[in-house]
């Protein structure tokens, strides 16, 4: 049973790991559809209405932020696109690893630098899923001409 336990933990805990990654790039849109939500909680839509704007404003904050960082030309303006998708998944990782460190790590230095390196890397997951629709784009007219492809030989082209 004891042998259980340990595999089922073990499992457990790689489940949070998968969908803190999996999850990093919604840090922002869920921290602004929750404050929407009580926002509008507190002003007294009620709590349907809350569960709808702070639903539509999370969902707005995700497509506005992927549409922006795919169309636009800006590099500066990508970045700090990214950025602010970047931080809130960061503060997140940071607090998860932190509490999962708990378990098992006793020394208070090494679960903060666990919460660090937790906090890198989900930024870093953050920001790669964020850009990954972004297309290198030409900064000049000149690199944007395609060059022609060179014609592939088959064995049915090639002569004698």
């Amino acid at each position: 049973m004891l042998a259980l336990g340990l595999v089922l933990n073990t499992l457990g805990i790689g489940l949070f790991c998968w969908a803190i990654f999996a999850l990093a790039v919604y840090a922002l849109p869920f921290f602004v559809a929750l404050s929407l939500g009580m926002t509008a909680l507190r002003s007294g839509v009620g709590v349907v209405g809350a569960l709808l704007i702070g639903t539509a404003g999370g969902a707005l904050t995700l497509v506005l932020g992927q549409t922006a960082v795919a169309i636009t030309r800006s590099l500066t303006l990508r970045i700090a696109i990214a950025i602010a998708f970047a931080v809130p998944a960061a503060v997140a990782g940071y607090h998860l690893v932190f509490a999962l460190s708990q378990i098992g790590v006793s020394s208070m230095a090494w679960r903060e630098a666990f919460a660090c390196l937790g906090a890198i890397c989900v930024a870093g997951t953050a920001w790669t899923r964020l850009t990954v629709f972004a297309e290198a784009r030409p900064f000049s007219s000149v690199e944007a001409v395609e060059k022609p492809s060179q014609p592939i030989l088959t064995a049915a082209t090639r002569e004698g």
